[in-house]
């Protein structure tokens, strides 16, 4: 057998390897951080967040990098894990107190240890870290984050009913609650 021969073989072997490692990752991604679906109606009002709940494993979540925050204050969250977080709202509403058009959008955060800023992004289909495209931003508003007494182990956002036609969108993960309300216009 040729020297090239067994290079080219060596080399198809590495890539066969290299590409069954990621499909590997691929495939177990979702029993660490498994899809969710998080939905509301009240009266015409429909919200839905699709996301995926990532776990805390003992990990300090939101703090400041130099304590090694998994999620450091001021930095691009996508909220969740493997794809981007998205929202959809199926009428115009006040979205944080802010006029929003129905739609179906990314939802973003920037924590911060007293405010968040929470963005709303046209760039659909996303997977994985990289910060959006800010130039497809609908809207960014601030929002304060609760404290809760005891830790949330498993990333959740759920939505309840807020003052008698609107939804309360809240995402909860160690001991931080994110209240985001949502109301018809």
């Amino acid at each position: 057998m040729s020297i090239g021969r067994k290079i080219l073989i060596g080399l198809g072997a590495a890539v066969v390897l290299i590409l069954g490692f990621f499909a590997y990752i691929m495939l177990t991604t979702r029993s660490h951080s498994p899809k969710a679906l998080a939905e509301f109606s009240n009266d015409d009002l429909k919200v839905t967040v699709d996301y995926c709940r990532p776990y805390k494993k003992g990990r300090m979540i939101f703090g400041p990098e130099e304590q090694d925050a998994l999620q450091p204050y001021g930095e691009f969250w996508r909220i969740g894990a493997n794809e981007a977080t998205e929202i959809e709202i199926n009428q115009d509403v006040l979205f944080a107190g802010q006029p929003l058009d129905k739609g179906r959008y990314v939802l973003y955060a920037v924590p911060g240890e007293t405010t968040w800023v929470i963005g709303l992004n046209t760039d659909l289909g996303r997977w994985g870290v990289p910060e959006v495209d800010h130039d497809e931003d609908v809207m960014q508003v601030r929002v304060q984050p609760q404290r809760l007494e005891q830790s949330v182990e498993q990333m959740l956002i759920d939505i309840n009913e807020y003052e008698t036609a609107g939804a309360m969108v809240h995402i909860k993960w160690d001991k931080v609650d994110v209240p985001i309300s949502i109301m018809p216009r």
